[in-house]
């Protein structure tokens, strides 16, 4: 592991962004590369993070200072990668449709590079789809660790880690709270929530203009209340055997598109029974001062620390983030 880790991040929206924001206060890791759907910029002295916080959502990073215009931004990050201009991966990326980050992950197995990735994928469904590629990885000498934000990832790894109290688990239930000041600095996200509401599916989520989303948003006052999402934190915790059974994890939270303040607490509450035989149940709770953004970029660049862990040691393959444990970043 080189003594200074570059990182490489897919998508430049809130995530990649926030990214960019929390890399400029790490010096173990620099960011060496972003891109998104306009264009690619590539620093191997380290991009100016400022710059990329500032840009204006309507613009790509090609338009600043070193960026460069393309219409195919992946492949020239596959391209970096086959020339070792990077150590890790973080996939900021839309979570819609399901198949697309399988899509993504393809093109860099179909050209060999060999390296480590980690994102905050969401959606069940398209959590197996990436597990489903976990021989591929292993054959290209690579790490990747799935579902690495805030949930799954940072309340399903502490899930685990409360689990150790019992013999048997019973449920696990995590309520999430997200507030934003301005939507448009979170249009994926946004639209990836919305995908969960009755009468919604990925495809018509994916489809919404921004003028129909503002629509939407207007006739809840700007909240999005979700109830048993499709989210992959139970497919993360039965891999841990956690639980046995889909139907033991539910997942519901509430977004505020107005207000960058939380509207409900975050928390994660997991029942089961001790050896005594007694029912008993924990509860994690995130200090409401500590942002969407915080909570999945903290534990994405840390679960990356460990994927670079893990592959120095001869360690390939696809793990969830209830397989492993984040390390710190200083």
């Amino acid at each position: 592991m080189n003594d200074v880790i570059r990182v490489a991040v897919l998508g430049a929206g809130g995530l990649g962004k926030a990214a960019a924001a929390v890399l400029e206060r790490k010096r173990e890791m620099r960011l060496v590369a972003i891109c998104d759907r306009g264009g690619i910029l590539h620093a191997p002295a380290g991009v100016d993070s400022g710059a990329v916080i500032a840009l204006d959502p309507k613009r790509f990073v090609c338009d600043l200072s070193g960026g460069y215009a393309t219409n195919d931004s992946i492949g020239e990050m596959v391209e970096l990668g086959r020339a070792g201009a990077y150590d890790g991966v973080f996939l900021a990326l839309p979570n819609l449709p399901n198949e697309f980050f399988p899509s993504v992950l393809t093109r860099f197995l179909d050209a060999g590079v060999s390296t480590c990735f980690v994102d905050a994928l969401k959606r069940t469904k398209a959590a197996e789809l990436m597990f489903a590629l976990g021989d591929r990885v292993t054959a290209t000498k690579s790490t990747y660790l799935l579902g690495c934000g805030a949930t799954p990832g940072l309340l399903t790894a502490a899930a685990v880690v409360a689990a150790q109290s019992f013999v048997s688990v019973e449920r696990v239930k995590i309520r999430w709270g997200v507030g934003i000041a301005n939507w448009d600095a979170y249009r994926a996200t946004v639209r990836e929530d919305i995908a969960h509401l009755p009468g919604y599916t990925v495809e018509k989520a994916q489809a919404m203009t921004d003028a129909e989303v503002d629509t939407l948003l207007d006739k809840t006052d700007g909240r999005l209340v979700l109830e048993e999402m499709e989210h992959a934190d139970d497919l993360m915790l039965q891999r841990a055997g956690v639980v046995e059974r889909a139907d033991q994890v539910e997942v519901g939270g509430v977004l505020d598109t107005r207000s960058a303040k939380k509207p409900v607490t975050t928390t994660m509450t997991i029942t089961g029974t001790t050896f005594q035989g007694l029912r008993a149940t924990h509860t994690f709770t995130l200090g409401d001062e500590t942002s969407m953004a915080a909570n999945v970029i903290g534990p994405a660049l840390g679960y990356l620390k460990r994927a670079l862990w893990l592959r120095a040691r001869g360690i390939h393959g696809i793990f969830g983030s209830t397989e492993q444990m984040p390390m710190i970043v200083r």
